[in-house]
């Protein structure tokens, strides 16, 4: 004769574990990542050269944006076909005030008039400095629905019900070459994902991870663009 506890505590577990399975399955097929590039003149580095990626205004002030360019600059100079990449404080400090967020060009028209202010040429060149990346963009929660609600009894707290919600990070770099004084072209990464957090008992969230996605599509492309290899 089956214990009546017992069987419904298995019937539980085998209910969690089926929901896990599905969940994983639908979560796995439920962020889209979209990469591109447009490219205006021919890339490439000669020994001794670098880049440098600067953020826009904006980015200083949200410390999640600051860990998405963290995130790039890391990717950039890692892993195959790494670049080098200068520290964007010093050059920012060697140049000041020109690329602080509030006088920065913010469009390629502008590159030729910071190029031409006393100094900040020779200073860019005496770093070997070849392509400076501006990149702009964040990433927002776009829907969202469903409810979770949790009860304490006595020694254990449950949960029911199901939370979810959709989120989009899209980011775009343009890569300017200062050795020409010229637009080198754009990359551009979109990634949109759905989380979800289902609750029998326990909560299993099932989060979409669209910044660190987005970082690592434009890492990539970043470097083959730049590289002359797209």
């Amino acid at each position: 004769m089956s214990h009546p506890e017992l069987s419904n505590h298995s019937l539980l577990r085998l209910l969690r574990l089926l929901l896990l399975i599905s969940l994983t399955a639908l979560i796995n097929g439920c962020m889209t990542t979209r990469v591109e590039e447009t490219k205006d003149s021919a890339t490439g580095l000669r020994a001794g050269e670098s880049v440098v990626i600067i953020a826009s205004s904006y980015h200083t002030t949200d410390p999640a944006e600051d860990a998405f360019m963290k995130c790039v600059i890391d990717g950039v100079q890692s892993g195959r076909g790494k670049l080098r990449v200068h520290p964007t404080e010093e050059l920012q400090d060697a140049v000041f005030p020109w690329l602080e967020p509030r006088t920065a060009p913010q469009k390629v028209a502008d590159l030729p008039k910071l190029l031409e202010r006393s100094g900040v040429n020779e200073r860019i060149n005496a770093r070997g400095i070849r392509y400076l990346v501006w990149i702009k963009g964040d990433t927002e929660r776009t829907s969202g629905g469903g409810s979770l609600s949790c009860a304490a009894g006595p020694g254990a707290v449950a949960c029911f019900g199901l939370t979810w919600w959709e989120n989009m990070s899209a980011y775009e770099a343009s890569v300017w070459d200062l050795d020409d004084g010229v637009s080198a072209g754009m990359v551009s990464t979109s990634v949109n994902g759905t989380s979800v957090v289902p609750a029998v008992i326990l909560p299993l969230p099932f989060i979409a991870r669209t910044r660190s996605a987005a970082c690592k599509g434009m890492s990539k492309q970043l470097k083959r663009f730049i590289s002359g290899k797209s």
